[in-house]
């Protein structure tokens, strides 16, 4: 598949599970028992998340590549 929106992965521990975040779509994030699971997994969700909104007409926001946090 191969996204270019910047997914952060992290291990949380109330979840027991790694968490993938997509910063640039909201509310769009997937969970895994492993981080390889969780990657493809978030890859999965960001193609359904792109599918969703086409056919609700949201605008789907073109992926920036790396973003910075403060």
């Amino acid at each position: 598949m191969g996204s270019r929106y910047e997914i952060i992965i992290f291990w949380s521990e109330e979840d027991r599970a790694f968490v993938a975040e997509v910063p640039e779509l909201p509310g769009c994030m997937a969970d895994g028992k492993t981080y390889q699971e969780a990657l493809s997994n978030a890859e999965r969700i960001i193609q359904e998340w792109i599918e969703t909104a086409m056919e609700l007409g949201r605008m789907v926001p073109e992926p920036r590549g790396r973003l910075a946090y403060a």
